[in-house]
């Protein structure tokens, strides 16, 4: 199989995921119906800013990839295109299934569902890129799995309340 992405191309879309994901976490956080999961999904903006500032470092110690643009900032803004609305949180996602977020379950199950998607987004991705940056790669998929399995432990929670 040819190799068509870089590693920085993923890295790319995992800034704008971590980005998209900070935004939910807020708003769930502001129609969560208990204090402890609305301070869960304030801490998880936290992560994503805090995963954001990882990914780029990892981004910044690549190579840089760069094809030829017809105007300065065509890659990003194809990139950033791209992820909102075709990968992960697409804007069918975030029009459509967030107006069905109206409470803490369905808070919870969108984000654990996002989770899910992130990790099989990146398990996928993996094998478009040279092995060399395979570890690189898990890092990333590491970080979603901490994510699913917190939320997931938050809603056995909440359910058991």
């Amino acid at each position: 199989m040819s190799i068509f992405l870089q590693a920085s191309d993923v890295f790319q879309f995992a800034i704008r995921v971590e980005e998209d994901g900070e935004l939910f976490y807020h708003k769930a956080a502001m129609i969560a119906e208990d204090r402890e999961t609305g301070k869960l999904f304030n801490r998880l903006a936290d992560e994503e800013v805090r995963h954001k500032r990882i990914f780029q470092d990892m981004l910044e110690k690549i190579e840089e990839y760069r094809p030829t643009e017809s105007y300065s900032g065509e890659y990003m803004a194809y990139l950033r295109d791209y992820i909102d609305n075709k990968v992960i949180f697409t804007k069918e996602a975030k029009d459509g299934q967030l107006r069905n977020v109206h409470d803490t379950l369905s808070a919870l199950d969108f984000a654990i569902q996002r989770e899910l998607d992130s990790i099989l987004y990146y398990q996928e991705s993996k094998q478009f890129v040279a092995p060399k940056h395979h570890s690189q790669i898990d890092k990333i998929i590491e970080e979603e799995q901490k994510h699913f399995a917190i939320l997931s432990e938050s809603k056995k929670n909440y359910q058991n309340k």
